[in-house]
C-alpha cells in the first residue's frame, strides 16, 4: 500500500526519476496481478454480492478516500487503476466505458483520459479493502464485527437477518431466530396433515378440505337412510343402501313394482308365487316366438332351395345354348374368311370381265363368267343368312343372361332376409358383433365404406323398429378422432299401431372383452319434439339417425388401460331400449 501511494504521491519529480518510478511501479504491478489472479477467481462472488448494499456498510474505522470510488461515491469493490494513479469499482468503470462510447472517457477526478489498455486490476488494494472491518448490516441489534469479504458470509447465519417466509402464499418477514417457530407453529400456511385421511394439506384450507373433499370424512347418507358413510364410500354404501329408489329385479319378467331396495325386497319374499307366473308366462310368449321364428326359418330354407333348383336349371339350359353360340361363332368366322376370299375372286373376275371386255371374248367365256359370278352370290347369301341367325342366338342368350341374373339377385335377398330373421331381436336389445375392423376403419377413412349398419331389432313381435350405425373413423365431431355411434328408427309393419313419438331412454355400449366388465356406456333420451322420433315415412329407408358423434376417443378405444374392446379383430356393440311403460299389442 506504502509503495502505491508513494508511486501515486511522486508524479511531480523530475523526468527520469519519475520514468524510473513508474517503471518499477509497474513490474510490482505486473507481478501482483499474476500472483493474486488466482485469489481474484476464487473471491470474486463476494465482491458481486455487495454491490447492492455497499453504500449502507459502515466501518468500524472510517473509510479513507482512497478507498472510494469517485464513480459511485461507495467502497470500492475489485479495484480497477487507471494510469492517473486512481481505482475505481469494476462494475463502476464497465459503465462508464461503454456510456462515453465512441469518444474516450475521462476519469471524474483529474479528467484524465482512460485507456482500456492501461488499466489493471490493484490487487494490492482489494486486499487492504477486503481486510477493512464493518459492523453488521443488522446492527444495532446485531453487535458483531467482521471484514469485508466475510460479511456475506455471516449474513447467511446471522440470527437478526430479515428473511421471508418459505410457505407458499405467506408474505412474512422474519428475523432468522424467529423464522424456524414460525413456520412450524405461527404461520397459517403451513402444511399439516388432515386429521382424517393424514395426506398433507395448507393449514388454511384443511377446512374446507374436511368439509368438501376428504376421502375419509363420514358424511350422512344423501339417501336419508341415518347411516353416516366415509364420503369415498358413498357409492359402495348406494348399492346396498335401503332407501335407494330400485326397480323389481323381476321388471323384465312385466312386474311393474319400483320402491325403495327395503321394500323392493319384502315384496320380491312376498311375491315369489306371482314371480313364477310372470316368468312362466314370458318362457311361453319365447317359445311361441321361436316356433314362429322356426316355421319362417324352415318357409326361407324352402325357398332357398326351390331358388337353388331353379338356379341349376337355369345354368343346364343355359349351357347348351353357349355351346351352340361358340359354334355358330366358329361357322360365322369360317363363312366370313369364305366371303372374303370370294370378294377377291369377285374382284379379279370383275377384272378379267372388263380385259374381256375390251378384248371381245367369246360367247363360252362369258357364259363361264357369269357362272362363277352366280356360285359367288350364292356363298355371300349363305353367309348373311348364317350372321342373322347367330343375332338370334345372341339376343336367345342376352334374355336367358337376364333372367338368370334376376333369380341370382331375388336368391342373394331371400339369404339376406333369413339371415336377417335368424338374427332379429324382439326385447329391445342388441349384441352387434364387428369384424375386421382395423380394416374397416380404414376403408371408411379413404371414403370407401361410409358407415356400417347392423341387423334391425325391435321392441317387441309388434314393436319399434331400430338399428344401429356405426363411424369406425368417427363422424361430424369425432370424425378421425372417436368412434361414432347412433340408433335408428325404420319403417315398421306395426307403426300405425305404436305410440309416437318414440320416447323410450336409449342406451349405447362398447363391452369389454377382457372378462373384467368394464364396459363403456352412454345413453339419451328422445327429444319429442325432434324429427328423428316421430313415425318413419313408409317410402323412406328410416330417420335420421340419433347418438353420440364422440362415444369414445380411438386412442382409448384401441388401447384402453383397464379394458379390451378391440380383440382379434373383433368390437361388440350393444344397444338396449329401457321398455319401462311400454305396452305389448
Amino acid at each position: 500500500m506504502r509503495d502505491r501511494l508513494m508511486a501515486t504521491a511522486d508524479t511531480k519529480l523530475g523526468g527520469s526519476e519519475e520514468s524510473s518510478l513508474q517503471s518499477e511501479e509497474s513490474v510490482r504491478r505486473s507481478e501482483e496481478s499474476r500472483l493474486g489472479s488466482e485469489e481474484c477467481r476464487m473471491k470474486s462472488s463476494w465482491e458481486s454480492e455487495l454491490t447492492c448494499i455497499k453504500h449502507s456498510l459502515k466501518f468500524v474505522l472510517k473509510l479513507k478516500e482512497e478507498f472510494v470510488c469517485p464513480i459511485c461515491r461507495g467502497v470500492v469493490l475489485n479495484p480497477q487503476q487507471n494510469s492517473c494513479g486512481h481505482i475505481y469499482c469494476f462494475h463502476c468503470l464497465q459503465g462508464l466505458l461503454e456510456s462515453s462510447s465512441p469518444s474516450s472517457p475521462v476519469c471524474p477526478v483529474d479528467r484524465a483520459v482512460i485507456t482500456p489498455a492501461e488499466v489493471f486490476q490493484d490487487n494490492c488494494c482489494k486486499r487492504e479493502i477486503s481486510s477493512l472491518e464493518v459492523f453488521c448490516t443488522n446492527s444495532p441489534e446485531c453487535t458483531s464485527v467482521t471484514t469485508l469479504n466475510h460479511l456475506q458470509e455471516h449474513l447467511r447465519s446471522c440470527q437478526f437477518e430479515q428473511l421471508q417466509c418459505t410457505n407458499s402464499g405467506c408474505r412474512a418477514l422474519l428475523q432468522r431466530r424467529y423464522l424456524q417457530e414460525h413456520l412450524t407453529d405461527d404461520c397459517p400456511h403451513r402444511m399439516e396433515p388432515c386429521p382424517h385421511c393424514r395426506q398433507p394439506h395448507c393449514l388454511s384450507l384443511i377446512q374446507d378440505h374436511v368439509q368438501s373433499s376428504c376421502p375419509d370424512v363420514e358424511v350422512d347418507c344423501p339417501n336419508s337412510c341415518s347411516q353416516k358413510v366415509p364420503r369415498h364410500k358413498l357409492t359402495e354404501h348406494g348399492e346396498s343402501c335401503p332407501e335407494v329408489q330400485v326397480e323389481c329385479s323381476y321388471k323384465k319378467f312385466g312386474c311393474p313394482v319400483q320402491d325403495k331396495r327395503g321394500k323392493v325386497k319384502l315384496h320380491e319374499d312376498a311375491a315369489v308365487n306371482h314371480h313364477i307366473l310372470l316368468v312362466l308366462r314370458s318362457n311361453t310368449n319365447l317359445e311361441q316366438q321361436v316356433g314362429v321364428l322356426q316355421e319362417e326359418a324352415l318357409l326361407r330354407q324352402q325357398e332357398v332351395q326351390t331358388d337353388n333348383l331353379l338356379l341349376t336349371d337355369l345354368q343346364k339350359k343355359i349351357r347348351p345354348l353357349l355351346q351352340q353360340s361358340s359354334c355358330h361363332e366358329h361357322v360365322i368366322s369360317t363363312a366370313q374368311r369364305s366371303l372374303s376370299r370370294q370378294e377377291d375372286v369377285l374382284s379379279t373376275v370383275q377384272l378379267e370381265v372388263k380385259q374381256v371386255s375390251r378384248g371381245l371374248p367369246g360367247l363360252e367365256e362369258l357364259e363361264q363368267l357369269r357362272k362363277s359370278l352366280d356360285a359367288v352370290m350364292q356363298e355371300v347369301s349363305g353367309a348373311e343368312a348364317l350372321r342373322e341367325h347367330l343375332g338370334t342366338l345372341e339376343e336367345n342368350l342376352r334374355h336367358h343372361s337376364g333372367l338368370l341374373d334376376l333369380h341370382a339377385s331375388q336368391l342373394s335377398r331371400n339369404k339376406q332376409r333369413l339371415r336377417e330373421l335368424e338374427a332379429t331381436s324382439y326385447d329391445g336389445k342388441l349384441i352387434w358383433k364387428i369384424q375386421d375392423f382395423k380394416k374397416r376403419k380404414e376403408e371408411e377413412a379413404k371414403g370407401q365404406l361410409p358407415c356400417l349398419s347392423s341387423m334391425p331389432f325391435h321392441t317387441g313381435r309388434c314393436g319399434y323398429k331400430m338399428a344401429i350405425k356405426a363411424y369406425l373413423n368417427g363422424d361430424g365431431e369425432g370424425r378421425g378422432t372417436h368412434l361414432s355411434l347412433y340408433v335408428v328408427l325404420m319403417p315398421g309393419d306395426f307403426d300405425a299401431l305404436l305410440p309416437w313419438p318414440f320416447r323410450q331412454t336409449v342406451s349405447l355400449s362398447i363391452l369389454d372383452q377382457s372378462g373384467t366388465g368394464n364396459h363403456r356406456s352412454l345413453s339419451f333420451r328422445p327429444d319429442p319434439t325432434s324429427k328423428s322420433y316421430q313415425q318413419p315415412d313408409a317410402e323412406s329407408v328410416s330417420n335420421v339417425a340419433v347418438g353420440f358423434s364422440c362415444f369414445i376417443p380411438l386412442n382409448k378405444l384401441e388401447m384402453p388401460q383397464n379394458a379390451v374392446y378391440v380383440k382379434d379383430d373383433t368390437l361388440f356393440v350393444k344397444v338396449k331400449v329401457d321398455m319401462a311403460g311400454l305396452e305389448s299389442l
